[in-house]
């Protein structure tokens, strides 16, 4: 049976599920099944942390905030490092402005 699974993992999501040596620390299916709920939950997030700043007013960081603060939550269904990363990938998606992603300045730097 040959493996074809299409999606490329990106290297960031990797590393939540390493060890120091570069080893994933769950099985591979596993590793693809987080990606694909993580990326599928910044991508269904969008929309809606969109309007909740368009149409109320909230700071994009505010929503960014209440987003982690929400995924962290006892029921939710990602672990923290991956709630970090869905809200990292989230901010990527918008184009907003997040520590965890490069600014305009580091592309100037280079």
């Amino acid at each position: 049976m040959s493996d074809e699974y299409q999606i490329e993992i990106p290297p960031s999501f990797i590393a939540l599920h390493s060890d120091a040596r570069k080893r994933l620390t769950i099985p591979l299916c596993e590793l693809r099944d987080r990606y694909e709920v993580c990326e599928d939950l910044a991508q269904h997030l969008t929309e809606h942390c969109r309007s909740i700043h368009v149409e109320i007013g909230v700071d994009e960081q505010e929503v960014l905030d209440r987003c982690l603060k929400g995924l962290l939550s006892p029921d939710g269904a990602v672990q923290e490092a991956e709630a970090v990363w869905v809200v990292t990938r989230l901010a990527e998606l918008l184009g907003w402005p997040h520590p965890g992603l490069p600014t305009p300045e580091d592309s100037e730097r280079r």
